[in-house]
């Protein structure tokens, strides 16, 4: 399942300026004001990304942010749940790719990443996070969140909107589908003596965008691949806050 987040970083003049922050792949948006931020997101699966992110709102960890948005491309993500279950609860969003091809057979998945580029947008956010979003975007959502292109009857964004993303490998390695599995493999060959995670910077190739953290995790040796898995996402949980609050702050 996937989920996206989006933030609004806080005007340096204003104090009545908010952030807002949006996030989609497990999907999550966050967004920022000079009170309070908010921010969009999207999410996978059980969405524990997306609750570290429900949790670190508001607090030292996030201050004065929120998060304005949680979009899915799964109807049954868990993430969903999470959102409208929180306290106050979030706004949820759903667009699925074929459903959405089916219903206009003259689209493109072009046409699909055009719409959803719209949702976040409209989300007015700071920065979108995406924790677990599996669908590739194309660069046509990146033109249109950082106001390079405009969609018909779309504000495009006052300045561009920064997309992040988790990946649970090392910059360069493993990049794309199910790179825990495959670096846990490497291990057992001898190949690697350790993986890890970051959060980066969303570009057109995928997982290829500047590093904004990076953290080495351990392999143990004899360990399963859910212990090593439980390890990493751990790991996930910390530097997903840390990378959205950089991005607020304005410190990357």
């Amino acid at each position: 399942m996937n989920y996206y987040l989006s933030w609004t970083s806080p005007s340096i003049q204003s104090p009545q300026h908010v952030r807002k922050t949006a996030c989609c792949s497990p999907d999550l948006w966050l967004r920022q004001v000079l009170y309070p931020p908010q921010w969009p997101q999207s999410h996978p699966q059980s969405g524990t990304n997306l609750q570290a992110l429900i949790d670190a709102q508001n607090t030292p960890a996030l201050p004065n942010a929120e998060i304005v948005l949680v979009l899915s491309n799964r109807k049954a993500a868990y993430g969903l749940t999470r959102a409208s279950s929180a306290n106050p609860p979030i706004p949820t969003a759903y667009l699925a790719l074929q459903p959405y091809l089916k219903k206009n057979p003259d689209k493109t998945r072009e046409d699909y990443d055009a719409e959803v580029a719209r949702i976040v947008v409209n989300a007015k956010p700071s920065v979108v996070v995406l924790a677990g979003w599996m669908h590739i975007l194309s660069e046509k959502f990146i033109e249109i969140v950082e106001g390079r292109v405009n969609l018909e009857g779309l504000e495009a964004p006052a300045v561009p909107i920064p997309v992040i993303n988790l990946h649970p490998a090392l910059p360069g390695a493993f990049d794309g589908a199910n790179a825990i599995e495959r670096a846990y493999d490497a291990f057992q060959k001898g190949d690697i003596e350790h993986s890890g995670c970051m959060i980066h910077r969303v570009v057109k190739d995928v997982d290829r965008g500047e590093p904004i953290i990076v953290r080495e995790v351990a392999i143990e040796k004899g360990e399963p691949l859910e212990a090593f898995e439980e390890r990493l996402h751990k790991v996930e949980h910390e530097i997903i806050v840390q990378a959205t609050k950089k991005i607020l702050d304005g410190s990357t």
